[in-house]
């Protein structure tokens, strides 16, 4: 089932057919960023990693099996190297926008390029499609969840992770008032997160069944600014918006920044603290065997017969 990598021109392509006025992220930037993180990514990906395992410890909590999984945006294979056999997979195929990504993907099994915001599979095809910190850089998330539902058979389950609203909230905070003091304005510097209810939304939207979007937080410490920068870049989640500044960002702000940070965002132990906010997303593709709700007006048990309350 292995598949050789497309061109990047291909992938390139493909992202550049979106209307540009829906471009919010430049994703043949993404491409070329996780090209040049792959090789040091087990420096940096440690992020990844653990949402990768909470992801799988979701998948514990559900007695189905999925034999057909897809892994949508694998990286190096974080998923595939922690899933033992969990869910009952018995073929995860791993895909990724960047086929540097995919050649250290392969160690762990097969693996194909593609673009989240045009899925190749036919209606029906999988039984499971897994997503790890990944749709945060989908232009359209509304169109790539529809895919997503499409592509799973009826019964199948999707299960995935997003950043949230509050994630780098610290970083924001301190670039955007640093490059005010230092230059007199502000560019966009920490890349725009969805929240719970919009995910809950785009999921409903999307069709699937018994959707269910809840938060945790994550919490890392960091002993210094730019180590914190670093691992950023060295994980390929560097700023991607399309308005971006496009030179490099001035060292007084970059010091500017560090000395707010140091101030306002420190714990009892003197270290950084970086809040990453992620979201996770479960749904069902509809099947007659799921729950369903109820016709209105057909409840039988009247409320006020629970209720100290006299009948009127």
């Amino acid at each position: 089932m292995s598949q050789s990598p497309q061109p990047p021109e291909t992938a390139a392509a493909l992202s550049s057919t979106v209307p540009a006025k829906a471009r919010i992220f430049d994703r043949q930037l993404l491409r070329r960023r996780r090209d040049r993180a792959a090789a040091g990514f087990d420096d940096h990906g440690f992020l990844i990693a653990e949402i990768a395992e909470r992801l799988l410890d979701r998948l514990d909590d559900i007695t189905h099996r999925f034999p057909l999984a897809l892994d949508l945006g694998c990286r190096i294979g974080s998923l595939a190297e922690l899933r033992g056999g969990r869910g009952g997979i018995e073929t995860l195929l791993q895909a990724d926008l960047s086929p540097t990504m995919l050649q250290l993907a392969r160690r762990n099994g097969p693996a194909v390029i593609l673009d989240e915001e045009w899925l190749p599979f036919k209606p029906g095809a999988l039984d499971l499609i897994m997503s790890n910190l990944n749709l945060h850089w989908v232009n359209d998330l509304p169109g790539a969840l529809l895919q997503i539902r499409d592509a799973l058979k009826p019964d199948g389950l999707f299960l995935g992770a997003m950043f949230g609203g509050r994630t780098l909230q610290e970083l924001r905070d301190c670039l955007m008032r640093a490059e005010l003091a230092e230059t007199g304005g502000i560019s966009p510097r920490v890349s725009p997160f969805a929240e719970v209810a919009d995910a809950a939304a785009l999921m409903q939207r999307a069709g699937f069944a018994l959707p269910v979007v809840d938060s945790e937080t994550v919490t890392v410490t960091y002993g210094d600014f730019m180590k914190l920068l670093g691992d950023l870049r060295g994980m390929g989640e560097a700023n991607l918006v399309v308005d971006r500044l496009r030179r490099p960002t001035r060292r007084s702000v970059l010091a500017h920044a560090a000395a707010l940070y140091a101030q306002d965002h420190t714990n009892s132990d003197g270290r950084l603290v970086a809040t990453f906010q992620i979201l996770f997303l479960t749904g069902w593709a509809p099947h007659q065997s799921q729950q369903q709700p109820l016709r209105p007006g057909s409840g039988k048990t009247n409320l006020r017969d629970f209720l100290d309350a006299p009948r009127q």
